[in-house]
């Protein structure tokens, strides 16, 4: 499940990339869920916990990722906080719904992020009304007073 939260909100993380460059582990990078984000988001190649590979800064540590695939990989290894996922562009949204296939997540935003024309295949939540929503139609009517 998913759930979404707009607006300020206690205990959210915002500055994804500190918190990931002091919580990451290099064995994340094993996983090949996150091997393909990471491919996906940022079309670079994990080569180990230590080294990616990406075709626009060379050689590069995890800690140089966008931003966008740090919270990805945060949501996906280290769910205990809420993680401000305004930080991801609607490139990462397909991302955050396989995410919340897997796993129960909840993420912050600020904005509307797009997450597709296809009804969710996935229960997504919004906790502002405590509405559940199917698709973005949906998302959009019942969150659009709380951005």
């Amino acid at each position: 499940m998913l759930k979404i939260v707009y607006g300020e909100i206690e205990n959210c993380i915002h500055d994804v990339d500190t918190y990931f460059y002091n919580v990451y582990n290099k064995k994340w990078f094993e996983d090949e869920l996150i091997k393909k984000m990471i491919f996906d988001i940022d079309k670079s190649e994990v080569v180990s916990g230590y080294l990616i590979r990406s075709k626009v800064l060379g050689d590069i540590s995890p800690d140089l990722l966008s931003s966008g695939v740090k919270t990805l990989i945060l949501l996906f290894k280290d769910s205990k906080k809420i993680l401000n996922a305004s930080n991801c562009g609607d490139n990462c949204a397909k991302w955050i719904l396989e995410i919340a296939k897997i796993k129960n997540i909840t993420i912050n935003l600020y904005h509307i992020m797009d997450f597709g024309k296809k009804d969710f295949d996935v229960k997504v939540k919004i906790l502002n009304n405590n509405i559940f929503v199917n698709n973005m139609r949906e998302l959009i009517i019942n969150s659009i007073d709380y951005v």
